[in-house]
């Protein structure tokens, strides 16, 4: 199929058939097509849009986003996860701020330097906010691409990568480049789905290799499947009597990446001891919760809370930039992963529970 009736085919379905009220595709401004590009990284729509709404309101500009703490940047992304996401979308705002105007420039190159931003993102920002001609090769047109030129291989291999990008820029049209690009992103995730693509809809199907061959669900070719290794950690819900609680901010880079959670330790070692010499703190430990699982990418992490009340004199020692006493009754703007802001919830529960059978002890 030449260049030209791809577009056409692909353009003709976008106008019956293509999503047009997404929250991102009113004003598609660079800066509300790059964020939300960002956030549909390895996340469905439909799961972006209430985080984009939030977001917006809270930062309506670049400046906004700037100008914002990093504690209330990672609040507003918690639970939409990968969360190097949310950190490098601040600090590419920064520094748009501090050496482009605060402007986005609209420029490939430049766009592809900032953090968070690959050929697949600047193409996206250029096509749909300005009009240029840019391919893009999102997950969706990964998928529509490879199904349709048959491509072997998985394409996260430089090969399949090359071959799939001289496809997109091969049917990239130079007309109505931002509702070809859209369209492109809504046939792979409306029509051509992973596993039960609706070909009988599809504007394609025709010239098709992979339903001519009968191999929709073989490809695009699945990522070589390989073991997920299994990491243990203690998670400590250190409290004291007026039911704070110990956070500690994790380190910038690594995973859940600048945000507060709870102090984590080996399982085999003894908590008091561990406490005591890393911490300061006289505790007295509790019977540990049920061990849960939290898979992320390329691991899992069983995750083994243990509540711990902290002695009185020791209420002090916990100030500062790495620690901090969080009273979780009254939430604030610091950003933690889901899985510590539900622990922090189960324990807040726990010792309402506690109060209530007391004072019905005491009557």
């Amino acid at each position: 199929m030449n260049p030209a009736e791809f577009a056409r085919r692909v353009l003709n379905w976008f106008d019956a058939h293509g999503r047009k009220q997404l929250p991102w595709q009113g004003n598609p401004t660079p800066y509300r097509v790059w964020v939300s590009e960002i956030m549909l990284q390895q996340t469905q729509a439909a799961t972006v849009t209430p985080y984009y709404q939030r977001f917006m309101a809270q930062f309506p500009d670049l400046r906004a986003l700037a100008d914002a703490e990093l504690d209330t940047v990672l609040q507003l992304w918690a639970g939409l996860g990968y969360y190097a996401r949310a950190r490098h979308l601040h600090l590419t705002a920064q520094i748009l701020r501090d050496r482009h105007g605060g402007e986005m420039p609209l420029d490939g190159a430049i766009l592809q330097a900032l953090p968070g931003i690959g050929r697949s993102t600047a193409g996206a920002i250029l096509a749909l906010s300005a009009g240029r001609r840019r391919p893009i090769l999102d997950g969706n047109v990964k998928r529509v691409l490879a199904r349709f030129a048959a491509v072997e291989g998985w394409t996260g291999q430089t090969r399949v990568q090359s071959a799939l990008w001289a496809l997109a820029d091969r049917y990239t049209p130079a007309e109505r480049v931002a509702d070809y690009t859209q369209a492109m992103m809504d046939l792979g995730a409306l029509v051509c789905t992973p596993r039960r693509p609706q070909c009988a809809a599809c504007p394609l199907v025709g010239e098709c290799a992979a339903h001519t061959q009968g191999r929709e669900r073989d490809l695009p070719t699945p990522r070589p499947r390989r073991a997920l290794p299994v990491r243990t950690v203690r998670m400590l819900l250190l409290y004291n009597a007026g039911g704070e609680v110990v956070l500690e901010r994790r380190p910038p880079a690594g995973i859940w990446g600048g945000l507060w959670s709870l102090p984590e330790c080996p399982l085999e070692v003894d908590v008091t001891d561990w406490c005591r010499e890393r911490l300061g703190l006289t505790v007295q430990v509790e019977p540990a919760w049920r061990t849960f699982r939290h898979t992320f990418s390329h691991f899992h992490l069983d995750l083994t809370p243990t509540p711990a009340q902290v002695a009185a004199q020791d209420r002090g020692r916990m100030e500062g930039d790495r620690f901090v006493w969080y009273n979780s009754r009254r939430l604030d703007d610091r950003g933690m992963a889901a899985p510590v802001r539900r622990l922090l919830a189960m324990l807040a529960d726990e010792q309402v529970d506690l109060k209530r059978k007391q004072r019905w002890l005491e009557w």
